[in-house]
């Protein structure tokens, strides 16, 4: 669905396809393809974090990157975080060296530029791989979900929605902010829903 548009299509069109993936239907299976939250995986100090204390918050799962041209979503994952935060919302940032050697540095490095540049607060992890051999068992469960939810990651800063359930809703191209109009309905109407 989603490869019918241009790369750099129309944000908001983009933006409309992808936050319309479904949300209801019965309880799902364990081994269901959208469930991601039953990982373990390291803070970007080391601390190891369970996913599953995530359950009952909707998350915003994104990889980033520090020499990006799309770095500067940085803010707006702030901006979001910090609007929703009290409500049960939270931005989950994952490192990564993907695509043109955009995050090269260290774990430490990559925190202190977070920090000193952005002032980001939501939680940051350690540095993986999204794709490839050495992708992560994360981003393997997320971009094995069924299109246009999975689907490859194709750039820095593509952006998952998972619902109160641990359930991936919605995939958010990298060229679509975190604070546009349609994300933040989505938010909105996510942290609305009964997770019952």
């Amino acid at each position: 669905m989603f490869r019918m548009f241009p790369r750099f299509a129309c944000a908001a069109l983009a933006a409309s396809a992808v936050l319309a993936a479904p949300t209801e239907g019965p309880d799902r299976a364990p081994d269901d393809p959208t469930q991601v939250l039953s990982f373990t995986v390291n803070r970007i100090d080391g601390t190891p974090q369970r996913l599953e204390d995530y359950r009952g918050k909707v998350v915003m799962i994104v990889n980033v990157a520090s020499k990006c041209g799309y770095t500067p979503q940085y803010a707006d994952l702030q901006a979001v975080y910090e609007k929703y935060k009290d409500r049960g919302f939270v931005v989950l940032g994952f490192p990564a060296n993907n695509f043109r050697n955009q995050e090269p540095g260290s774990n430490y490095e990559i925190a202190e530029f977070c920090t000193k540049e952005y002032g980001v607060t939501f939680p940051m992890f350690e540095k993986i791989s999204v794709m490839g051999e050495d992708q992560h068992p994360l981003y393997k469960k997320l971009t094995g979900a069924p299109e246009p939810i999975g689907g490859p990651v194709r750039w820095n800063f593509q952006k998952y929605l998972v619902d109160r359930t641990g359930r991936v809703v919605g995939m958010i191209p990298t060229q679509v902010k975190p604070t546009d109009e349609a994300v933040e309905a989505r938010i909105e109407s996510l942290l609305a829903a009964d997770p019952g």
